[in-house]
């Protein structure tokens, strides 16, 4: 499907509400017409993604693998698995990397394309097991919200949230004598069901920093990982807060003529996340974290998790300079708790800065993390989010990993599985037991050049 489904002026500054059709490609070539619902699977499925390779080894650029085990394979150290010979595995539509949700039994897979003809267009996929998915229910365009490059998650279970956002500088005068205004983030929002595929509700609003801020120089470049709260009646977007030096001397790109200022990135009074109403996706309102300063809009994976105590725990520094700290919002007051802090680095005890690439609450306050060490190598750590501590888990990959774009972390039960394979090398699927502190080193993987695995469903 072509997004030129729709082709009427898009909303204002707040749309409430919105009802899109959809629609199936009729090309032999691409995906097939969506098929009924066959009895009931009682296999737990666990899907295993990969990035491929487009022009640099690791770039993940090159689109998206997905095959499907069952744990008994994933424990396996004899069974091996090798997806990159043409046709092995479900080849996501996306020409970059997919941004892929599951359902929490695994048994459906959610997409909306990242780039491309058909970036934008939401798909729904049966897990069938191997290579076998199934496209189900319709496809949605979400491009006339969110743009071809949405970012999305499944915000709560049976709903996503896709978010996107853009700037616009003002100022006066000509270069170079020019003088700062203001930069205005506007933000879309849709909702979809994922149930029955459709957009349930769309919202545009310019970020409402105070007057203030804005003179100074705040701005967000980015948001994702939007989360419902326990409650269901509001959303937490993370956010890319940045701050230029309105008073810093300013320069001009000389291909696109856009004037700028130096960043002031250091004096960004701390972490942001935008809260707004669910499900109308009204009354926009920043929160500001005092315990940190970064970034808490992650990057391929959900980094905001709801905690057995119902409150929402969230990693920060994800996609800035790989900072390990975990905040709390609370349940009660749907505004950060600024007497908690988690420090990852801290709590390991590192010589150096554990920067959290991704993570997943377990339950019993229990966390499983994915960190770096000075933008360095990937490991595995299981964490304590009301003692503060943390415990290492060794793999003998440890040093050649990269976690940068990695995507989602499968738990079922008492296990976690996680697939680690360096970039162009073989691995295998590590299976942990939480409450045991086990660590299997099961199914073998085999790789191809420029590849990696990047997720677990």
């Amino acid at each position: 499907m072509k997004k030129n489904l729709f082709k009427t002026a898009f909303f204002g500054l707040m749309i409430t509400s919105l009802a899109l059709g959809s629609c199936e490609k009729n090309n032999e070539s691409e995906v097939p017409a969506p098929e009924p619902e066959p009895e009931e699977d009682a296999t737990r499925w666990i899907t295993l993604t990969a990035a491929l390779k487009q022009t640099t080894d690791g770039d993940g650029n090159g689109g998206t693998l997905a095959y499907a085990i069952t744990h008994e394979q994933a424990i396996n150290s004899t069974f091996e698995l090798d997806i990159f010979p043409a046709g092995k595995a479900l080849k996501l539509e996306s020409p970059r990397t997919s941004r892929i949700q599951a359902s929490a039994d695994g048994k459906y897979l959610y997409d909306i394309q990242y780039t491309g003809a058909d970036g934008g267009i939401f798909q729904k996929f049966r897990v069938d097991g191997e290579e076998n998915y199934v496209r189900v229910q319709d496809e949605v365009n979400t491009a006339i919200i969110l743009g071809t490059s949405p970012r999305w998650v499944k915000s709560a279970e049976g709903v996503g949230v896709g978010v996107s956002i853009t700037t616009e500088t003002a100022y006066t005068g000509t270069f170079p004598a020019v003088t700062f205004g203001s930069i205005k983030s506007t933000a879309a929002v849709a909702s979809l069901n994922l149930e029955s595929p459709s957009i349930l509700n769309t919202a545009s609003f310019d970020v409402p920093f105070t007057e203030a801020q804005l003179a100074q120089g705040y701005s967000i470049g980015r948001i994702d990982v939007p989360i419902l709260n326990q409650a269901k009646d509001k959303v937490y977007i993370g956010c890319n807060v940045s701050k230029i030096n309105p008073v810093g001397t300013p320069t001009q790109n000389a291909t696109s003529g856009v004037v700028s200022w130096p960043s002031d990135a250091a004096n960004i009074a701390g972490t942001v996340t935008i809260v707004l109403d669910y499900p109308t996706l009204k009354n926009p309102k920043l929160i500001w974290s005092t315990k940190s300063k970064y970034g808490n809009n992650g990057y391929r994976t959900m980094i905001q998790h709801i905690g057995d105590d119902g409150h929402v725990y969230q990693a920060t520094g994800v996609n800035t300079t790989g900072y390990p700290h975990i905040l709390r919002i609370d349940k009660n007051t749907n505004d950060y708790d600024n007497t908690y802090l988690f420090d990852l680095s801290q709590a390991l005890g590192v010589d150096g800065i554990a920067g959290i690439k991704a993570w997943k609450y377990l339950g019993n306050d229990k966390g499983f993390v994915m960190y770096d060490i000075n933008k360095t190598g990937g490991y595995l750590a299981l964490i304590d989010l009301k003692a503060g501590t943390a415990t290492k888990i060794a793999t003998e990959y440890e040093a050649k990993l990269n976690f940068d774009q990695h995507q989602s972390i499968a738990v079922e039960g008492d296990y976690v599985y996680v697939p680690l394979t360096p970039v162009s090398e073989a691995g295998n699927v590590f299976v942990y037991n939480w409450k045991t502190g086990e660590l299997t080193k099961g199914a073998k993987l085999a790789n191809g050049t420029g590849h990696r695995f990047i997720g677990a469903y």
